[in-house]
């Protein structure tokens, strides 16, 4: 299977709220085959996530890295946010070159259907939290640059 083109910033798709999968076309050939277009492409790119919009799809998918290997997400929903949040560097392929830091929950609750179709609810914490947060956003046009955390100046003396 060929590796997916990545879209980069500012190609419009990339601020487009994307459409709920048919969860019918979750069995079919073409859609597993993108998903696995997708996982490989994420993987080679050494990405944490990469989302249907960033491989000009207006769809709610999304593929996120684990220790245990990808995990597919379809049409996710995060159900519930920690009321804490904690900083941490970003980075997207579709922005090369910039990184940030951007404040996110430090646990989620994410409801998705995997691959199999089957409903997941899922809590997740840590890097977890914050890439399916970041691959989520991607999916209602939201870019980490978008919550840039402005650096406070240190007084030095």
């Amino acid at each position: 299977m060929p590796i997916l083109e990545i879209i980069v910033q500012p190609n419009p798709i990339l601020r487009k709220k994307s459409k709920e999968v048919n969860l019918k076309e979750i069995s079919g050939r073409d859609f597993s085959r993108l998903v696995s277009a997708m996982e490989k492409t994420m993987l080679e790119a050494d990405g944490a996530g990469l989302s249907a919009p960033q491989i000009g799809k207006n769809i709610r998918l999304a593929v996120v890295n684990s220790k245990d290997g990808p995990i597919c997400l379809i049409n996710p929903k995060i159900t519930k946010k920690s009321w804490a949040k904690e900083l941490g560097q970003e980075g997207c392929l579709s922005i090369p070159g910039i990184f940030g830091a951007v404040k996110r929950h430090k646990k989620i609750t994410v409801a998705y259907y995997d691959r199999a179709g089957a409903k997941i609810k899922q809590i997740a914490q840590g890097m977890m939290a914050r890439v399916m947060q970041h691959e989520i956003d991607h999916l209602d046009g939201i870019l980490f640059i978008d919550k840039l955390v402005k650096e406070k100046a240190k007084r030095h003396g």
